[in-house]
């Protein structure tokens, strides 16, 4: 059984820094690919980072690359995304995702696992 179990949500001001972690289990994780997505009520879920199964390339959406960063730790099957000059607009239900592609520009393209979510709110 895949488990994604998402921790590291909260309430944080416009500025301020947080960080999200997910430890997965189930899956031989060095061989799979990792995300980070986020979703607001009424709209779809949109794909925030993701990094390759190798570690080497990460990929951000555009309003948030140089304030966030995706990293992967292997020895301890974790996903961390850390976020920096937090803004309102980032505030969602943050989820962890793992899948088999890796798309620039698509992320995970159709991930084939997902955690529960935490949210992140950011107050201005």
């Amino acid at each position: 059984q895949v488990q994604a179990v998402e921790t590291g949500g909260g309430l944080v001001q416009v500025g301020g820094s947080l960080r999200l972690s997910c430890t997965v289990s189930g899956v031989i994780f060095a061989q799979y690919n990792l995300g980070w997505y986020r979703q607001v009520p009424g709209k779809e879920r949109e794909p925030v980072a993701c990094i390759h199964w190798r570690g080497v390339d990460t990929d951000y959406r555009d309003d948030v690359d140089g304030r966030f960063t995706i990293s992967r730790h292997n020895g301890n099957r974790t996903v961390d995304l850390q976020m920096n000059s937090l803004k309102p607009e980032d505030t969602a239900m943050y989820y962890c995702a793992i899948g088999q592609y890796f798309l620039k520009g698509q992320c995970l393209g159709r991930p084939h696992y997902w955690g529960q979510g935490t949210q992140v709110t950011v107050s201005s």
